[in-house]
């Protein structure tokens, strides 16, 4: 997809105080989170394989509720994958325009993998604070679907089972996309004033369309969320 270009100087990163803390992530609380069903999967899953995904999901604690996701080989081919979304808890927190997303995630090393935090809600909002594939062990892929723009950021600090801290800011006018404190897409797009949508934080396996599968040996692979919360600024609150 193509993105605009401006000669504007990039945003500085918004600086929110401590109380603007509108959503910390406890992956093992029910309340928080649904496991193992959404909306983005036909009729809620649980498998989806023409977006090339070999998943079946699971409610199943070990999955994703620890904040490792992981997925484990079926006997029949497809995997059983972790996915946690806001969709449908209890709480049922959704993420607004202006808000700030701050996670710490361990990319996957296995071929296959395919981890992901994104947003949804009745059939569209997606913006994407990250996807990755090891079979391109350097490369992020960021998305804002709401606005049509993406980048790819080939970046030293991402490979197979590296830390890295993410920061996404879901602006009006532009969604900015950050890496280990350095800005790196401003799509000067946005997502609207009225924009609002779930949270899902999942990992999925791909199928050999796009990407490679798994590899025949590979049983379990999995990805790690160790924090994550959203602030909203109190000039979009």
């Amino acid at each position: 997809m193509s993105e605009p270009t401006t000669g504007a100087s990039p945003p500085a990163p918004r600086d929110p105080r401590r109380s603007d803390v509108v959503f910390t992530a406890d992956f093992a609380s029910t309340a928080q989170w649904t496991a193992g069903r959404s909306s983005a999967y036909p009729g809620g899953g649980p498998v989806n394989p023409d977006d090339d995904k070999l998943d079946h999901l699971v409610d199943d604690a070990g999955h994703s509720r620890s904040g490792v996701f992981r997925a484990t080989r079926r006997p029949d081919g497809g995997w059983d994958t972790g996915l946690l979304t806001t969709e449908d808890s209890e709480e049922e927190f959704v993420l607004v325009a202006g808000d700030v997303l701050e996670a710490r995630v361990r990319l996957p090393a296995e071929t296959g993998a395919w981890p992901a935090i994104w947003t949804w809600r009745d059939g569209g909002q997606e913006v994407d604070v990250f996807e990755y594939h090891p079979d391109h062990p350097d490369l992020l892929e960021l998305t804002n679907h709401v606005r049509r723009s993406q980048r790819y950021v080939r970046h030293d600090a991402v490979r197979p089972g590296a830390w890295v801290d993410l920061r996404t800011e879901f602006g009006r006018h532009s969604v900015d996309w950050w890496l280990n404190g350095e800005l790196v897409f401003a799509d000067r797009r946005g997502v609207g004033r009225r924009w609002h949508a779930f949270l899902i934080v999942n990992l999925s396996v791909c199928a050999g369309r796009y990407h490679p599968p798994p590899d025949p040996e590979t049983t379990e692979m999995s990805f790690e969320v160790s924090s994550l919360v959203v602030r909203r600024p109190a000039d979009d609150a």
